[in-house]
């Protein structure tokens, strides 16, 4: 098995391409080892000191270190939980349908139809995108104009990720939906 690896905008943050599908569909993150039950390769890869989050998604594991840590030798650490973990043939969730993290989305039913609109650029302009860098922004809310987006994987505590909200993302959903007025970041 060959694992590639990928840096991210997040310098914290690397990106695993184990050269197979991870989840094959949705995403989930862990932002610790107690919220890895689901996952036995999030638990294998929260096994490696100085893992800070593990975030899945389709074909790849995003890979974030604690402040303290430096990636010349967590990365080959990070490698081998993830290579044990496949070679172990265990899923890599217990239940795959907790696979997209279902969280509460908050606007008002009138704005059910900007809302769609908003998933659906978010859906086929920015998640791409994102996704290249290890990362996911998913739909909060929105309420009087403004936009709440949650950062996932590299994207959360990204030095870059204001500047994508803003000048990126918030610019594009203004143009395409002028009921838009500002994109806020949400944890």
């Amino acid at each position: 098995m060959f694992i590639q690896t990928e840096t991210t905008p997040n310098p914290a943050t690397l990106k695993f391409l184990p050269g197979r599908p991870v989840l094959g569909r949705g995403s989930v993150q862990y932002t610790s080892a107690a919220d890895a039950v689901s996952s036995p390769l999030a638990e294998r890869v929260f096994t490696v000191a100085g893992v800070a989050s593990v975030y899945l998604g389709d074909d790849f594991v995003t890979v974030t270190k604690a402040e303290a840590e430096d990636w010349s030798g967590l990365k080959y650490l990070v490698m081998g939980a993830i290579m044990d973990h496949f070679l172990s043939g265990a899923p890599v969730l217990h239940d795959l349908d907790t696979a997209e993290q279902a969280e509460d989305e908050e606007f008002a039913e009138e704005d059910a139809s900007i809302v769609h609109q908003i998933k659906e650029l978010l859906d086929a302009r920015v998640r791409p995108a994102v996704a290249q860098d290890g990362g996911d922004i998913v739909f909060r809310g929105f309420d009087k104009g403004i936009v709440y987006l949650k950062m996932r994987g590299s994207c959360a505590g990204c030095p870059s990720s204001t500047a994508t909200l803003k000048m990126g993302i918030e610019n594009m959903l203004k143009h395409y939906v002028p009921e838009v007025s500002e994109v806020r970041a949400v944890a």
